[in-house]
């Protein structure tokens, strides 16, 4: 009898249309002769539909054996799906709802950073409230005392959304108000310029308890920052493996082991950096879903060590129905 695997896609975040195409290519890769996937799709305001018809969260898990996560952002990757998921006992792929939510906030994820000594950019953090007037007052003063350029971000935030550059004071109050529209708190964050990197590490792969894949070097097209259209649009080059000495590649793969479990994550992370040419590597953000779509970076670094999409989602569903998290 094959396994029931219901794939979450879509949901109400900002990163909706990465996680349809994450979903996809989880349904598409899927080994089909030993799984029977069930495409349960969330539209935009959160109602789950299965084969096209709306269904109560609970019917449509009635009959799973276990859960793949292709959500990304708000409600998928912040905790509350994973809540929902534990509460009713059904295993899933992916972190368990704190370490998500941890996860998933950068200020909270700092603080784990640096409490477990990885070094990540000086930040301050802006709190929306609701006075237009107090907010540019504010970023007047942090401006004159923040170091230029500075990078602006949501706090709870995938897929580089709402990720800006400012070079100036009026880029810098633009990024805060754009900001703002995707999240009531935000970053503030020192720009490390130097060479940018990912890696991905996957729980129990290869007989190694945490195997970390190939740092991938990205190079934008904008020469600044992998933000959102740099990511999905074609407007970088990610190079895997990337061009990095034997040191920093070590250091990068042992950074991205010691952040997924700073953050106490589950089965798979990828953490990004920057590589400053004097001061060393920065941990940047550590993403506890990562995409898995065709532009997408782990899927690359799969491919580089001779490992197929098909053999790593099989991989994950078998940690998943290994073990359920709390």
């Amino acid at each position: 009898m094959k396994i029931q695997v219901g794939v979450l896609r879509g949901g109400p975040s900002h990163e909706y249309d990465v996680s349809i195409k994450t979903g996809a290519a989880v349904i598409k890769n899927i080994p089909k002769e030993r799984f029977d996937v069930v495409d349960i799709f969330l539209d935009k305001e959160g109602v789950w539909h299965v084969a096209g018809l709306p269904i109560s969260p609970d019917l449509a898990l009635k009959r799973l054996d276990v859960v793949f996560n292709a959500l990304h952002g708000q409600y998928g990757e912040d905790g509350k799906v994973q809540r929902f998921l534990e509460a009713h006992g059904i295993p899933f792929t992916g972190s368990g709802s704190h370490s998500s939510a941890v996860g998933m906030n950068k200020a909270l994820s700092k603080k784990a950073y640096k409490k477990n000594g990885i070094k990540t950019p000086y930040h301050i953090l802006i709190e929306k409230d609701g006075d237009a007037r107090s907010v540019e007052e504010r970023a007047f003063h942090i401006f004159r005392s923040f170091p230029m350029p500075a990078i602006v971000k949501p706090v709870s935030s995938g897929s580089s959304v709402g990720v800006f550059l400012a070079l100036d004071f009026q880029s810098f109050i633009k990024a805060i108000d754009e900001a703002f529209k995707i999240s009531d708190d935000i970053m503030i964050e020192e720009y490390i310029k130097g060479k940018e990197a990912t890696c991905a590490v996957i729980e129990g792969f290869r007989n190694e308890s945490l195997y970390a894949l190939p740092p991938i070097e990205i190079r934008p097209h904008n020469g600044a920052l992998f933000d959102y259209s740099a990511k999905y649009e074609g407007k970088s080059d990610e190079i895997c493996p990337g061009n990095f000495t034997e040191e920093e590649r070590g250091e990068i793969m042992r950074l991205a082991r010691e952040a997924h479990e700073a953050l106490n994550l589950s089965h798979y992370s990828r953490t990004d950096f920057m590589i400053h040419p004097r001061r060393g590597i920065y941990v940047l953000e550590t993403n506890t879903l990562p995409g898995l779509t065709n532009e997408s970076l782990l899927p690359k670094s799969l491919a580089v060590v001779g490992a197929s999409l098909s053999s790593f989602l099989e991989h994950l569903l078998d940690l998943a129905l290994k073990s359920k998290k709390g």
